[in-house]
């Protein structure tokens, strides 16, 4: 069970993961390439729905801190997830103030990604997510939408684990992932009615990802 009684959704390769961190910290530097091969497609998909372009050089930025630090961290290969991904957060997060970036309008094309409507399950709003194209669509949600989604469907931390790369309480975040997803249905698709399990959610009720707020 993970923090708050949520169970841990674990991810295919966390055993391995956790393996190959325990001999990196032992100093096993082929371990080190597995663990990172392992992490670093879902990192750096979160940070380009954070950063965009310069994703891949914020990742060596966030990736040079967590070989430096490797030694402190403790826990398994899920936990490795969620420290990277902090680390990554951070690192995103000042170059968002450095170079004030404001995330590009999303065009929704004909050729966006099919999301499910608002009476599909949260599993299957979550896999229709993990596209590329669809990073896009999610930067242009409000921010704390926004990165509940990237860390629950891109990087695929549980909702404890994508609350404390946050700070936030688990419910909150599960809150804003479920947010996120009605409203990219809602924008890729007809109007629907709004269900019985969060209406009122409007496009204005949070800055987007890179705004201030």
């Amino acid at each position: 069970m993970g923090q708050g009684g949520e169970p841990r959704r674990p991810q295919p390769r966390d055993g391995e993961l956790g393996a190959a961190v325990a001999r990196a910290q032992d100093g096993d530097e082929s371990a080190f390439a597995v663990a990172y091969r392992i992490v670093q497609p879902g990192l750096l998909g979160y940070l380009r729905g954070l950063v965009g372009e310069d994703a891949e050089d914020v990742a060596s930025d966030a990736w040079l801190e967590i070989a430096r630090d490797l030694g402190r961290f403790r826990g398994d290969g899920a936990g490795f997830r969620g420290w990277t991904a902090t680390i990554a957060r951070h690192r995103a997060l000042d170059h968002l103030r450095r170079q004030r970036v404001r995330p590009r309008a999303a065009q929704l094309g004909a050729d966006a990604p099919e999301l499910p409507g608002p009476h599909s399950t949260h599993d299957q709003a979550l896999e229709s997510l993990s596209t590329a194209r669809a990073l896009d669509l999610v930067r242009a949600l409000p921010r704390d939408q926004a990165e509940a989604v990237l860390l629950r469907v891109v990087v695929g931390l549980d909702g404890p684990a994508a609350a404390r790369v946050l700070g936030k309480r688990p419910g909150a975040v599960r809150t804003a992932a479920y947010r996120g997803l009605r409203r990219l249905a809602r924008r890729l698709g007809p109007a629907h009615p709004a269900d019985d399990t969060g209406g009122g959610v409007t496009d204005g009720d949070a800055p987007a990802l890179g705004e201030s707020g």
